[in-house]
């Protein structure tokens, strides 16, 4: 195989950003890619096998462009494009970055940062019912969120509605103090989080207030037909059937619906049966609803997070065999 050498032109200010504090991301690439760069006055020289050399070649030039965009490098981003430097999607990663869905309170962009994410956004955009499923980290919530205020504030939609299952997980709802509100508000929180960071809390109230912003436990919905509105059922994994059921006929004309839930992480009893589950067996033939599964290469948390996953997903796959062994062993 043979070694070749390039060079790439780094303007000087973006050389911090793309290549990491001391260096570290520049170490990465190297470590992961088997090439040795060698970073000095505005350029860095890259040696290695010819392959190699070009695909770290596409991740810096990636990594530049981002920059340029005006996107801070985070260690994310240099593992996802040295990741899509091994197939043939290496270029998608700017196509992506376009792809901006609202600003934050603080003006900081809200746009998907993987291919599953980008996939997430598009069908939420062309199905009246979307599924993501996905484990933690993946933006399930927080790119649903965004899409329901940016429809809100486009006038496509005339009030939010979000909402996930009262379920604990270990603690009882009981011993909890205050009255029922306080009681449900922690289960709440993280939509009320979402809802602050892009919209102020400011404006959250002022819209809750008219009731055109309403986070309520699930239990509420029942009973209710819902027009007109961006609906967010959250933690659908702790739904019963008849929770989901229920959820999904409360449908009404000119709605939209996102489902987000992790099926790795379910808090009901031993042994019932995932809502969540049962809807993606008997509802993925229907033409206008769309199923989005995320993955642990969609984890855009600190990388890790997308480590945890990954070493979760490897002990579930090893698990399984033997725990179908165990109950074949039982039925006989």
């Amino acid at each position: 195989m043979s070694v070749i050498e390039t060079i790439i032109d780094i303007p000087v200010e973006h050389e911090k950003n793309v290549c990491g504090q001391f260096d570290n991301y520049l170490k990465k690439i190297e470590r992961t890619l088997h090439v040795t760069m060698i970073a000095r006055d505005g350029a860095i020289k890259i040696i290695g096998p010819d392959q190699m050399v070009q695909r770290a070649k596409s991740v810096f030039s990636n990594l530049i462009e981002l920059s340029r965009r005006g996107n801070v490098i985070a260690e994310q981003n240099v593992d996802y494009a040295l990741s899509l430097s091994f197939t043939e999607s290496d270029s998608q990663i700017l196509e992506i970055d376009k792809d901006i869905i609202c600003r934050t309170i603080n003006g900081k962009p809200v746009k998907p940062k993987t291919l599953g994410q980008k996939q997430y956004v598009d069908q939420i955009r062309k199905k009246m019912v979307v599924f993501g499923i996905g484990p933690a980290g993946t933006g399930k919530t927080y790119l649903a969120m965004a899409m329901a205020i940016q429809a809100f504030k486009n006038g496509e939609v005339n009030r939010i509605i979000l909402t996930r299952p009262a379920i604990e997980a270990g603690e009882k709802l009981g011993f909890l103090p205050g009255d029922l509100q306080s009681k449900i508000d922690p289960y709440l929180r993280p939509l009320y989080d979402a809802l602050y960071q892009i919209m102020g809390a400011e404006s959250y109230l002022h819209n809750a207030e008219k009731g055109l912003i309403e986070v309520a436990p699930l239990a509420y919905m029942r009973g209710r037909t819902l027009d007109n509105a961006f609906i967010i059922l959250d933690e659908a994994q702790n739904t019963t059937p008849a929770q989901m059921k229920m959820f999904l006929t409360r449908i009404g004309f000119g709605s939209k619906v996102i489902v987000t839930g992790d099926m790795t992480q379910k808090d009901l009893p031993s042994g019932a049966v995932s809502g969540l589950d049962m809807a993606m067996r008997i509802l993925k033939k229907i033409d206008d609803i769309s199923f989005c599964q995320l993955t642990s290469s969609d984890v855009v948390r600190h990388p890790l997070v997308q480590k945890i996953v990954q070493a979760y997903d490897e002990f579930e796959s090893k698990k399984k065999p033997t725990d179908r062994k165990r109950k074949a062993h039982y039925d006989d």
